[in-house]
């Protein structure tokens, strides 16, 4: 039976036969190559529907904002002022402010108002005032007030909240007196049908979309009784996925089709696909298709509509970390290899060790780290479905469990970095490079590491003079658990050389742990495995 450090490192060995060889520029092009395939020949699934009906396109303008005060209301340019004056000047007209915020006296000349406040007179009459005693005209009586402040009284029915009549001024927008009645109701009413009734014929029909896409105000000048009517919600479809606007989008007669939603909804840029699901004839009806054909498409109520990114771009973003200088991200087209982007990068002159270069790749990170989740769901399998055959078999067993839980815990947080060796003896492989690549150039070191069971481990100063057994006795030696035997060296490129005598600047030297056990097949497996974790990992794995 194995003692109880030796379980321990049995688990560890479990976990980690899921751990392949660093991947060779040959291994990963191969990989590479076949997904690209695999993903050519299988034509997509259409997604799932949205699971939540989003909120119809428009319903952010009704939030209280158009209804404010009259007292917080300002002059502005296009607003009517009735002025009259008496005494040393005589006149009584109406003056308009012209773009500019300005309106103009005759003989007195030009007057800023705009951004005055409405209700308060004093600030607008005594800038006026300043402007007539500058023109020479003295002691005159003024009276001056916006024509527009005089309150109407209008009704807002249809499908609204809360329908009513509410007072405001003729120059009040359609959106105040909406915003008042609580805006549009979100299931039933429509943001393209609003009408304005005078004495019951229609003097205005509005449309909302310009303005929430364009901010193009719709406007009528209001007379008291006026009627403003919100008609029932038309046609809608939803939209999801690549898009800038997620919404419920409801169209007028004869425009529900896949143009007019791309317009509306600003799909992003990487959007290349569409997966519709709705129903034709009573039957569900799928649809996925191109974004070019579903520009034709004639859409029908409650569509839901899908905008997918479902083709790499031409180009793709390499980043290089390490003894750089300059730029360290390179945007370029699909397909390129390592070898002309190295061209693109700047290194620091006597620092950047070339031969030492390595990828970081995201794909075989994710293969990595799919392995590791694989072997824990192994281990949790075996080491709890174990039966025993003593009561006292059964406490080592449970104890065995705790001890596994918190390894899987721990072993959960691993992130492989998906190191991909491209250098081998000073040549550097020219592979294709694929999105997301990290282009690795250490920096020159004379440190060599010793780690794993040693007495003291720690980075030593290489010597030329030096062979193995002297950076390990700089170590403290070996530890009483070391296998003295299966030592692995590790270069700064991820090239990984077993039982090495030289050892080269820069290099990191791995001392295995020996296994101890009666069963010969259980030692050969084990030590494997932790050969492969090593060389996985460049870490002795502690339980």
């Amino acid at each position: 039976m194995f003692s109880r450090s030796n379980l321990l490192f049995l688990l560890c060995c479990l976990l980690a036969m899921t751990f392949a060889l660093p991947a060779s520029a040959a291994d990963t092009a191969s990989a590479s190559a076949t997904a690209t395939a695999t993903a050519t020949a299988s034509a997509p699934a259409a997604p799932a529907a949205p699971a939540a009906d989003p909120a119809p396109f428009g319903t952010n303008l009704f939030q209280g904002h158009f209804s404010q005060s009259s007292s917080s209301k300002v002059i502005q340019s296009g607003d009517r002022l009735i002025m009259r004056l008496w005494g040393g000047r005589t006149m009584d007209d109406i003056l308009t402010v012209d773009p500019e915020g300005m309106i103009t006296i005759p003989d007195v000349g030009r007057v800023p108002v705009a951004g005055l406040p409405i209700d308060a007179k004093e600030p607008l009459e005594q800038a006026i005032k300043s402007k007539l005693n500058a023109a020479g005209v003295v002691d005159v009586e003024m009276y001056i007030r916006p024509m527009d402040t005089q309150p109407v009284s209008i009704f807002v029915t249809g499908f609204v909240p809360r329908p009513g009549n509410y007072t405001g001024t003729p120059s009040d927008t359609i959106l105040a007196f909406l915003d008042k009645a609580g805006g549009i109701d979100s299931k039933r009413g429509s943001y393209r049908n609003i009408r304005v009734l005078r004495q019951g014929q229609e003097v205005g029909s509005f449309d909302l979309y310009p303005f929430a896409l364009k901010g193009a105000m719709p406007h009528i000048r209001f007379q008291d009784g006026d009627t403003v009517v919100v008609g029932e919600k038309g046609p809608s479809v939803i939209t999801s996925g690549e898009v800038r606007n997620t919404a419920r989008f409801e169209f007028k007669p004869g425009e529900l089709t896949g143009a007019k939603l791309i317009e509306l909804a600003d799909p992003q840029p990487r959007a290349t696909h569409v997966s519709l699901s709705g129903s034709r004839g009573g039957a569900p009806y799928n649809l996925y298709l191109p974004m070019n054909d579903f520009k034709a498409l004639r859409l029908e109520n409650g569509d839901q509509i899908r905008f997918l990114a479902d083709r790499p771009g031409d180009t793709i973003m390499v980043e290089a970390q390490g003894a750089i200088r300059g730029a360290s991200r390179f945007p370029v087209r699909r397909n390129t290899r390592l070898h002309e982007v190295m061209s693109y990068i700047a290194v620091e002159p006597g620092r950047a060790n070339l031969e030492g270069l390595y990828i970081k790749r995201k794909s075989v990170a994710v293969r990595q780290k799919k392995a590791i989740e694989d072997a824990l769901r192994r281990l949790e399998q075996n080491a709890y479905t174990a039966t025993s055959a003593s009561s006292d078999e059964a406490q080592i067993r449970a104890k065995e469990a705790e001890m596994l839980s918190n390894f899987i815990s721990r072993a959960k947080e691993v992130q492989p970095e998906g190191v991909v060796v491209v250098g081998t003896k000073g040549n550097i492989a020219d592979l294709a490079l694929e999105d997301g690549d990290v282009i690795v150039i250490p920096e020159k070191t004379d440190v060599v590491l010793i780690s794993g069971e040693v007495m003291m481990p720690q980075a030593i100063v290489w010597n030329k003079d030096k062979d193995m057994d002297d950076y390990i006795k700089g170590a403290g030696g070996f530890s009483n658990r070391a296998d003295e035997s299966n030592l692995i060296v590790v270069h700064p490129s991820g090239e990984v050389v077993p039982r090495a005598k030289e050892v080269l600047p820069g290099d990191q030297v791995l001392v295995l742990p020996r296994v101890e056990s009666k069963n010969l097949q259980a030692v050969k497996d084990i030590s494997q495995v932790l050969y492969q974790v090593a060389v996985a990992c460049k870490v002795i794995l502690d339980l």
